[in-house]
Formats: C-alpha cells, sequence, structure tokens
C-alpha cells in the first residue's frame, strides 16, 4: 500500500510514518518544502515530495498538518489527491489558562474537509499523541476511526490496526469526528494534569 503522509515533517506525521514504515506500508513524506520532505524522508527510508506530488500516486492521503491548516491544505491540493480517500488526524482545540476544549464549531474539522475534497474523507487516531505513536514500541491504545464511504474506512482501520498494539474500532459515521476530535481536548487535559502519556483503550469489545 502506498501511503502519503501530508504535513509529514512534522512531529506527528514523522512518528506516524515511521510507524506506517514499520507496518509494511510504502510512505512518501510530503512538504510545502520538497528539500525537508527529502531530508526527513532520508532519515526514515522513505520517499520525500511536495505534498501535492505525493498525493498524486496514494493509495491513501493522511493529512497530518496542524490543526489551522488542515482545511486550506485540503483545498490547495484537491486536484492532487483526486478520488484518493484522505484520512484526517487533525483536530480543532481551544487552549486557555483554565484547560483545553474543543473549538465550538458546530461540524467537525473533517466534515468540512470533506466539503474541499473529491473523495471520501475518513477521520481517526485522534487520541494517539505524536510522542506515544514514535516510541519505540506501538502504543497499548484502540485507534478509533470514522468514515461514510466503507471501502474507505475498512482501508483506513486496516492501517489504523497496524499502528497500536490494541485494536483499529469503527467509530461510525463520518459524523462521529465531532466527538473524535473533542476527545483530544479531553486527553490532553488529563496528561497535563498527570504529567502522562493516557490514551484510549474500549472494554466490552470482543
Amino acid at each position: 500500500m502506498r501511503v502519503a503522509v501530508l504535513g509529514g515533517t512534522g512531529s506527528f506525521g514523522v512518528a506516524l510514518a515511521r510507524r506506517l514504515l514499520e507496518a509494511g506500508a510504502e510512505v512518501v513524506i510530503g512538504s510545502r518544502d520538497a528539500e525537508r520532505a527529502r531530508a526527513a524522508a532520508a532519515e526514515l527510508g522513505a520517499e520525500g515530495a511536495t505534498n501535492a506530488d505525493a498525493a498524486r500516486d496514494a493509495d491513501l492521503v493522511f493529512l497530518a498538518v496542524k490543526a489551522d491548516a488542515a482545511l486550506e491544505t485540503a483545498r490547495e491540493h484537491a486536484e492532487a489527491i483526486g478520488e484518493t480517500p484522505l484520512f484526517s488526524v487533525a483536530a480543532e482545540l481551544a487552549f486557555s489558562k483554565d484547560g483545553v476544549r474543543p473549538t465550538t464549531d458546530a461540524r467537525s474539522l473533517a466534515e468540512r474537509i470533506q466539503d474541499v475534497v473529491q473523495g471520501p474523507v475518513v477521520a481517526g487516531l485522534h487520541s494517539l499523541a505524536a510522542a506515544s505513536l514514535g516510541a519505540e514500541a506501538p502504543p497499548e491504545e484502540d485507534a478509533l476511526v470514522c468514515g461514510d464511504d466503507p471501502a474507505a474506512k475498512e482501508l483506513a482501520l486496516e492501517l489504523a490496526g497496524r499502528l497500536v498494539r490494541g485494536r483499529a474500532v469503527d467509530a461510525g459515521p463520518l459524523a462521529s469526528a465531532r466527538a473524535l476530535e473533542g476527545m483530544t481536548a479531553v486527553i490532553v487535559n488529563v496528561n497535563r494534569r498527570y504529567k502522562a502519556h493516557a490514551g484510549l483503550r474500549l472494554s466490552g469489545l470482543p
């Protein structure tokens, strides 16, 4: 499977790319700067390219840029992405002195990204921190994934299951991304309070 990681030179993107490579995927790291992408890719044993070039030949595109750039990046590269499934991992958060909150937008970032790209959008991995994903061993967490297109979601679940020691869990339609993105704020608050790297593990599943 050929996977593009747009924004692959950031902390989450690098951790994701490394884990994908260990899982046996063919990875192309994308960046606005092709040289920066190639430098990061060389350290991992991957390919590097501009975001647009990385997206063109992929079977699945991860949008791993920061939340404030996700929608614009998707819009800018919609033509290159085409009908390829897009995996949205970002969550918009509002930071304040008393904690982290989800933004008040009625629709998730993933749903708004679906408005600007042609292919199906799936969303997930929001509870996985870069530090946990980039650790020596896969995180002891479940990977929750949601989406409306069955084939795209199945592809995303199959790949997500290789990134963690827990399970890849189908969290329902893309509308569930509102809850999954909001859960990021909960996880950040918990980890700040307890100085931990907590994640999610669902109980009661077979």
